[in-house]
Formats: C-alpha cells, structure tokens, sequence
C-alpha cells in the first residue's frame, strides 16, 4: 500500500509531530504534502526519509493549491489519501476523489466544543467541514469525545473510527542523568520544585492559570514552559506583574523525537520537572498529559479525554482540577506535600503504546482500500469554480 498524508503545515505542533512519530510505525510507504509552512517537522520526516512536499499554498483561499494537489495525488500513484486537520481535509479530500483516488481517511486531532485549532465553530466552518468529509470513507476521532463531537456535529456513526494519539514510551522513560544534565543547563537551583507545562502558548492552553499560581506557591517554586507560541509575550508580561517573572523559564518549541538541534529535547525537559500541570479546559485528547505521565509524573490537569475512559487506578498520579488559579494553587501545593513518587509509568501510558495505535490506524486503512458500493463520480471544477472557500481559516 502507498498512501499520502495531507497536512496544513509542518511547524511543531501536537498534530504535525503525532504524524512523524506515526510514519515510523506505519508498514506503509507514506509520503507528505503540507499545504503550507514546512517548518522544523518537515526537516525530520525528511531526516527520516519521507518525501515532503510542498504546496506552496499562499493563503487560506488560495483556490489554485486544489489543482496543484490533484496533480501530485494522480502522478504518485497513491492507493490511499490521508488528511490532517483542518485546511488540510478541505482541499485535501476532494483534490483526492478528482485525481481518482476513492480510499480517503482523515484524522480529526482538534475539534473542541467551542473551537477547531483556534478558530470558531461557526455555521461556515461547519457546513465547509461536512461538505468535504462526505467525500471520505471513514473520519478518525483521537478519542471518544472527539467521536462524540463528530456525532453532534452531524458526522455519521458509522464514518466514524476511533483510533487514539499514541506516545513513544522509550522516549519517555524516566532518565535521571537526563534530569541532571537538563536541569543544570536550564540554571534551576538544585533545590527547585520545578512544575511544568507542555503546549503551544495560546489562550486556549490557559497558562496564565498556572503563572499566577505559582505566584502563590513558596519561593523554591519554579514554573517551566515548554513551546512557542503568539501568548509567549503576554505571558512573560502576566509573570512579570505577578512577581515572579525570575521564576518561569521559557523554553521555545522543543521536537518530540530527537533532531540533533541544540538544547534538551521534550523527553529530558519532562524528565527535568517534579509536577506536570494542564489548565486547559477543552481538550481533544491530552497528548501532553499521557507523555508527563509516562514519564512519571504526577499530573494535575483540567481536560484530559486521553483519561475520561480509563479506570482511574490507570493513572493514579493524576488528577482532574476543576475552578480556576485558586483551585490549582491549592491543587499544586496538595501534589507538592505528597513528595516524590516512583518514576515509573502508570498503565494508562501503556494504553497509548504508538504501536497500537498505528495497528488500529491499519485497519481502518483495510477497511478504507477494500472495495464498496461506487461512489458518485465527482466532476473537475471549472478554473472560476473550486472548492467553496467560506470558512476556510489559518491551519
């Protein structure tokens, strides 16, 4: 089988590194296309050895990447075309059904109930997303609440599979050399009770919570930022006038797998932290979450679908916070007094294994190559006349 992974973009992301990690598990010959910005994630899956293209799409309505995608669909000889999130499964869809390719997957990694990768739900977006996945064979939810927001939003069950974000748990074993060495590069005192946060700095993360949190823990507290993003200035101001700007270190976008780029990679920075903290109150699965976890940490978190379905006995270092800075002042200074625990990985970690993952992601691929009812043939549009653009958004 040969199958083409569509993405928006290839900067670092929780999306754009799950498909990496996921190419290297796969028994497929995969290629990538990224509509747009082949940033740090492309240099690895080239690193890797998959070919990457790139669109060169100059916007969100940049109708002319349609035809530009067909041709590269039809002149690889693809037998399955797989898009990710958003844009990507727009254009992506489609331009697969008019290059003649029927077996069409798309993984749905950030639907939320207010918002789809940052931009809102509005009755556009909406009608956009549906139009398109119609002319798919199957939608993959990342969790089951994902499915069930699917569900509501008019996917068909039967459309739908669920086949979970998976982590890498060698990668995150806990190394204890690696927390040495990562916590004296970043300059902690040897003493620090270091929390830490994994994620693109945007509102929606509400790292704010935890910034002004720490300004009520005791001083040996320290709070670690591990990503980039178009908050980090608004939140290096909030640790500013909350006193405690000398305390929360930033560390910029940090790759999951390792590249040969200077400084720690994400496995050591978890490895560096005492306590991992998630204020985000609408997730689609909690990828960060399940890699904190694996690596040992106790968690407090405020959505974490990845956990919503297991035994709680699964994950016993973590749990849910509901409120705001007060109720995780006091969560954090809870987790802090029960001192230190084994590093050792809980079951819902395992849970996640990336292989299991790509062996589930295989048979919604069977599923999708194998032969159906025809579908109706789906005319190439005029030049005047591609593909709706209302409610296509960044990413």
């Amino acid at each position: 089988m040969k199958a083409l992974h569509v993405i928006t973009g290839l900067g670092v992301g929780g999306a754009e590194q799950q498909l990496r990690l996921l190419l290297r598990h796969l028994p497929v010959e995969c290629d990538v296309v990224t509509l747009t910005n082949p940033g740090a994630v492309a240099d690895g899956l080239a690193a890797d050895g998959v070919r990457v293209v790139h669109l060169g799409m100059t916007g969100n309505r940049d109708l002319a990447a349609l035809p530009r995608l067909v041709r590269v669909i039809r002149s690889g000889g693809y037998d399955l075309v797989h898009t990710h999130l958003y844009r990507a499964c727009v254009y992506g869809r489609p331009a697969a059904r008019l290059a003649g390719v029927r077996a069409v997957v798309a993984t749905e990694h950030s639907l939320g109930d207010s918002q789809m990768e940052g931009r809102r739900l509005t009755a556009g977006v909406r009608a956009l997303y549906l139009a398109s996945e119609r002319l798919g064979r199957s939608t993959v939810a990342v969790s089951p609440t994902v499915a069930e927001r699917l569900r509501r939003w008019g996917v068909p069950a039967p459309r739908i599979e669920v086949v979970p974000n998976g982590i890498d748990l060698a990668r995150f074993r806990f190394d204890p050399v690696a927390r040495l060495r990562t916590r004296a590069r970043l300059g902690l005192p040897d003493h620090a009770y270091v929390i830490g946060g994994i994620g693109r700095l945007t509102a929606g993360k509400r790292f704010d919570v935890a910034v002004q949190a720490l300004a009520r823990l005791p001083q040996d507290c320290w709070l670690l930022l591990v990503g980039g993003g178009p908050e980090e200035n608004v939140l290096r101001r909030t640790a500013q006038e909350a006193g405690v700007a000398d305390r929360v270190l930033f560390t910029g976008e940090r790759p999951y797998v390792p590249d040969g780029a200077p400084g720690p990679d994400l496995p050591s920075l978890a490895a560096a932290m005492d306590l991992f903290v998630s204020p985000s109150p609408e997730e689609t699965f909690g990828l960060a979450v399940v890699e904190a976890l694996a690596c040992g940490l106790p968690v407090r978190y405020a959505s974490c679908p990845a956990l919503e379905h297991l035994p709680a006995q699964a994950a016993a270092g973590a749990r849910r916070v509901t409120g705001g800075v007060e109720a995780f002042v006091r969560a954090l200074a809870e987790a802090r007094a029960q001192g230190p625990g084994p590093r050792t990985a809980p079951d819902a970690a395992h849970h996640y294994d990336i292989a299991r993952s790509a062996a589930q992601l295989m048979d919604v691929y069977a599923a999708a190559v194998s032969p159906q009812q025809p579908q109706q043939p789906l005319s190439p549009p005029s030049s005047s006349s591609p593909p709706s653009s209302q409610g296509v958004a960044s990413s």
